[in-house]
């Protein structure tokens, strides 16, 4: 069981930094921002359950994560929809909105 959930964590990871890396749609970014996160939760859980029975560390740094990407995807959305509103393109390439 540790072995295939460390596989599973393994596996989001990769295509998670993989469509972070070669993704030009914000949304896109941020979906796979959240695959990333969600690897790391994996093995903070299991991790956990593993080495430390006694005191949830992991359990308690998985919540902290969920509250940070729950924060990172309304900030990211409201930062994307407004660069949508003004540019009418969601490309990363072309939002360089935020240079000035």
């Amino acid at each position: 069981m540790f072995e295939h959930m460390l596989l599973l964590s393994v596996y989001l990871f990769s295509m998670g930094l993989y469509g972070l890396i070669t993704s030009r749609n914000m949304v896109r970014a941020l979906m796979c921002l959240e695959l990333i996160l969600n690897s790391v939760n994996i093995n903070l859980v299991i991790f956990s359950d593993m080495f430390d029975n006694r005191q949830l560390r992991g359990n308690i740094f998985s919540i902290f994560i969920i509250a940070i990407a729950a924060a990172e995807a309304a900030i990211g959305l409201a930062i994307f929809s407004s660069i949508h509103r003004n540019k009418k393109s969601t490309n990363i390439n072309q939002s360089n909105l935020l240079n000035y």
